[in-house]
């Protein structure tokens, strides 16, 4: 079934309300008659101020507006029907006898959604009336639709948040005891089968944190709850210290780091939150998929009007299939330590990117590594 044929087989025509509005009593029985018969609802006026007063009160779903009446017009009427925004969206379908084109235009001008020239055919009102009445129907259910939409979409955000903003806190602190518990421990004093327990789950740990903190700023990013601070930044300042956080977890995999700074400053305007986050996500993913006692190179530049700043790993690569749409695209990997990821933080980064006016590109081979960059507009 076509959905016009579903949409029609669908709208119950008693549910809908027509407003006559005629000065002539005939044409009004007349109207009524061929409307009741096909079981809409329907009620009636005599001029146009009554026409204004019944759409208020009857808050009908179509009107059918004589032109030519005593007090005002049916083009008058029209104009105060749209201004109005309790009765703006009400379809209405000119009755005349009026069939000069400027008459016509000016009907379309004032808000006619169709005209029907007296004396009217009865089965081509039947059709006309029908079609106004399907785009209303049609109406309701993409209103419907939306709103279902709104609240499914508003549910899911506000659960994304509650869950992310919850958990953050006590993964944070089971993070850092599982940090300082591998720090200090060694298959020596522990046993190797304990020693390997706990770094598994100091590993785990540092990848829910992760997941969580993406999961709370993505969710503020679509939602618009995050602020963006746009201020002069200092790269050589930032980027070494975000360097610095991931050596432990570096170490963890004998994986050596690699940075190379700039010798002069390298003056951009962003939101220093953002831009280390961009930089944090492209450093725990060149740990996840890098192999052990490899090396991990952190570089900044200048390109053009941009700051660049590239993390290269000697992992697993990626397939080119997959460079296009990485990120866009959220779908779980796996890093060489059996590391799970969500692709959610590569979202999260072109987000980030663009709003403080920059991007992202990523290069890779497959078995040769990756390099992922972020450009940042420079100090103009």
């Amino acid at each position: 079934m076509l959905e016009t044929e579903k949409l029609e087989s669908q709208i119950q025509k008693s549910d809908y309300k027509v407003l006559i509005v005629d000065d002539v009593v005939s044409n009004v029985l007349l109207l009524k008659i061929l409307l009741t018969n096909e079981k809409y609802q329907v009620c009636t006026a005599n001029c146009g101020n009554m026409c204004i007063e019944q759409a208020k009160a009857e808050k009908p779903d179509l009107i059918l507006l004589d032109v030519m009446m005593p007090d005002i017009t049916g083009f008058d009427t029209a104009q105060i029907l749209k201004k109005d925004p309790e009765t703006a969206h009400i379809p209405i379908i000119f009755l005349t006898a009026l069939n000069n084109p400027s008459d016509l235009v000016h009907g379309f001008q004032v808000g006619a959604s169709d005209f029907l020239t007296k004396p009217f055919n009865k089965e081509e009102l039947v059709v006309r009336v029908f079609h106004q009445i399907k785009l209303v129907a049609a109406t309701r259910i993409i209103e419907k639709q939306n709103a279902e939409l709104r609240a499914t979409i508003g549910n899911r955000d506000k659960m994304y948040s509650v869950i992310a903003h919850d958990l953050r806190s006590p993964m944070a602190s089971i993070r850092m005891v599982l940090n300082l518990v591998v720090a200090s421990a060694s298959r020596e004093t522990v046993g190797a089968e304990l020693y390997e327990l706990l770094d598994k789950a100091n590993k785990e740990s540092e990848d829910v944190h992760d997941l969580l903190d993406n999961l709370l700023k993505w969710t503020k990013s679509q939602t618009g709850r995050l602020n963006v601070v746009i201020q002069d930044l200092d790269l050589n300042d930032i980027i070494p210290g975000v360097v610095d956080i991931f050596e432990i977890i570096a170490q963890t995999k004998q994986i050596k780091l690699n940075y190379v700074g700039s010798d002069s400053p390298v003056i951009v305007t962003a939101d220093n939150d953002m831009l280390k986050t961009v930089v944090r996500n492209f450093m725990s993913n060149a740990i996840k998929f890098s192999p052990e006692n490899s090396s991990i190179d952190i570089t900044l530049t200048t390109e053009g009007d941009y700051a660049k700043i590239s993390v290269r790993d000697h992992g697993v690569g990626i397939a080119s299939d997959r460079l296009n749409s990485i990120f866009n695209k959220g779908e779980t990997t796996y890093g060489t330590g059996g590391e799970e990821g969500s692709g959610l933080g590569l979202q999260l980064c072109q987000d980030f990117a663009s709003k403080i006016g920059g991007y992202c590109k990523v290069e890779s081979e497959l078995g040769e590594g990756s390099m992922f960059s972020v450009f940042v507009p420079l100090k103009k």
